[in-house]
This record gives structure tokens, C-alpha cells and sequence, in this order.
């Protein structure tokens, strides 16, 4: 009797095949996870909202306390722009953790703090606070006027200006320019995000007692060129000597109201007199019709000087120093 095979399993499976593997379900993400959570990590608006927390609360925190201190009103200053700078880059420090990114991508990146592109900045800002004192003079605007510091005191003013203008253009800088802006040009485009924090740069400047609406819409268009500055050099660096060089020129060495203040410790018994169009009246220079020439100026310039965009928008993007246009 013949033998046959008999129909098993075993004989229409290969005894050489890996065996099937167990497919286990995928894991849902939390509903917290998704809340705050999405591609590109941290969600934008959980980020600035932590952020604004963070630096409300200790920028309270410094300005009370140098409150409490009584010192003269100098040393006051710079003891305040101190704190609210800490209060400023903290909570960025922060959050650099909390989203798994350097702190540089925020716009300040240590390696290149003082270094040659703030420099470059200096001077642009001095060259540029410069031509719009020199056109005013010229229309019979401004009078330099005569020394009032002599000696060693004008390089005792001079240095403590430098300092304290360095203090405030690393805090106006980052704090508008930095964090925030990386974060809602996540959200929303650098333009869209630009236009707006430089909106809020403008009303910070309600403050100053002097300040009037010609200075503010000033201060928004210079807000716009630091933007331009921002996405051209990719970092805060030249915005910040460019800032400081600005204020310290306008403060100390032409010694005339800056967005509406008169600071003591100025270099010349200067002088303002014509037309507020022209002059800026109370505002200053910054609130001349000259101010809006003299960026424009500086815009174009820049922008010949530094073509390409180098601004990064997140962790992860192409750099967009491959595109030639703004």
C-alpha cells in the first residue's frame, strides 16, 4: 500500500521562515501631550505665554526691589535696565530647555557677544544718529553749543553711557526681537511677527513722559529696521551696537532728549529751535520728519550691504540663507 504525505501545517509552512512578528497597537499621545505639544515641539502659544509670565514677574520683582534701595537716580537706572534684563533672558534660558534648543537660536548667541558684527553696528548706529544731527544743523535746527563736561569727567560719562545704552539695547533687542520673535515667526511668518512686536516697541515708549505720537511711530519704523537687521545678519548682535551707539550719540555726545527724556551727564549745552516737524520738539530728534529719511537710508544701505537672509525660523528648518530676497 503506497504511503502518502499527510496535509499538515507544518508541510505548507517553511520550517526556514522568521516567524510572524506580534504587532502591538501604537500608543495615542496624551491629551496634555497633544494640548501642549505639536511637530515642531512646544507649541507657540504655550511658549509665549510662559515666557510673558516669567518676565512680568521678575521684571516686577527687580523694579520693586531697586525701589527699596534709594540710590541716586544713575546708579538707579542702571541697577533697574539690570534687572529687567536678567528678566528678560531668564525665562529664554528656561524655555531653551523646556523646547531642547541652544539659547543662540534665540538670536543672542555667546560666541558672537561684543564681536564683529556689534561692533559693525556701533558704527552704523553713530554714523546714522550723526547724519541726522548734521541735517538739522545744517537747516539752522541744531546748535552744538559749548562743552559742559571737562576733563576726566567727560571720559567718566562716556564709559558709564556706553555701559548703561549696552545694558538697554541687549534688553529692548532681546526682548522684542528675541525669544518672542523666534517663537511667533513659528506661528504667524517673521513679517507678521515683526509688525507686531514693533507695535509693542513703539507703546513701550509711552512711558517716557515726553514721548509723543510722532516719536512712537519713530520708534516703530526703527523697530523695523532692527527686524530688517535681525533676519539679514541672523542674530541680535549688530541690531544691539547699532541700538546702543543710537542712544549714547543722541544722549551723551549730542546731547539732546531721547524719546522725550533729558538725561544729566551730557557732553554739550546743545540746542533744538525751529518747527516740531523738524525737530522733534520735546521728542527729539526722533520725533523729526528727518528720522524717517535717515532709516529709510539706513534700510537701503543695509540691505545692499547684507543681501542674503540668515535668519532661521526653528529648529529643523533650511536655513534660509539660500534665498538672495527678503
Amino acid at each position: 500500500m503506497e504511503d502518502r504525505p499527510q496535509n499538515t501545517d507544518d508541510q505548507l509552512i517553511p520550517h526556514d521562515m522568521p516567524p510572524v512578528p506580534e504587532f502591538k497597537p501604537a500608543l495615542q499621545p496624551s491629551y496634555a501631550r497633544t494640548l501642549f505639544y505639536g511637530p515642531e515641539g512646544l507649541r507657540p502659544g504655550w511658549g509665549l505665554a510662559f515666557y510673558s509670565l516669567l518676565f512680568y514677574g521678575l521684571q516686577l520683582a527687580a523694579v520693586r526691589w531697586v525701589g527699596t534701595l534709594h540710590w541716586g537716580i544713575l546708579w538707579s537706572m542702571t541697577l533697574e535696565e539690570c534687572g529687567v534684563l536678567i528678566a528678560a533672558l531668564a525665562p529664554a534660558f528656561l524655555m531653551a530647555r523646556v523646547e531642547k534648543r541652544k539659547f543662540g537660536s534665540y538670536g543672542l548667541p555667546l560666541n558672537g557677544a561684543l564681536g564683529k558684527l556689534f561692533w559693525t553696528g556701533a558704527a552704523w548706529g553713530f554714523a546714522a544718529i550723526t547724519l541726522l544731527m548734521v541735517l538739522l544743523y545744517g537747516l539752522h535746527a541744531f546748535d552744538f553749543g559749548h562743552f559742559v563736561l571737562h576733563g576726566g569727567r567727560i571720559i567718566k560719562f562716556a564709559v558709564f553711557w556706553g555701559a548703561f545704552f549696552l545694558l538697554v539695547g541687549l534688553f529692548e533687542e532681546f526682548l522684542l526681537r528675541g525669544y518672542m520673535q523666534f517663537t511667533l515667526t513659528r506661528a504667524a511668518g517673521f513679517w507678521p511677527a515683526a509688525l507686531l512686536l514693533s507695535c509693542a516697541f513703539g507703546l513701550m515708549h509711552l512711558q517716557n513722559s515726553g514721548e509723543q505720537w510722532p516719536g512712537l511711530v519713530a520708534v516703530f519704523v526703527i523697530g523695523l529696521f532692527f527686524c530688517l537687521t535681525l533676519r539679514r545678519t541672523g542674530n541680535l548682535w549688530f541690531g544691539v551696537g547699532f541700538h546702543m551707539a543710537w542712544d549714547w550719540g543722541e544722549t551723551f555726545f549730542y546731547s539732546v532728549p531721547d524719546s522725550g527724556t533729558m538725561f544729566p551727564g551730557h557732553l554739550l549745552k546743545s540746542s533744538l529751535h525751529g518747527s516740531r516737524w523738524l525737530t522733534g520738539g520735546p521728542v527729539g530728534p526722533e520725533g523729526s520728519a528727518l528720522c524717517f529719511l535717515v532709516i529709510a537710508i539706513a534700510a537701503v544701505a543695509f540691505s545692499r550691504r547684507y543681501p542674503e537672509i540668515k535668519y532661521r525660523r526653528s529648529k529643523g528648518q533650511t536655513p534660509s540663507s539660500h534665498i538672495n530676497h527678503a
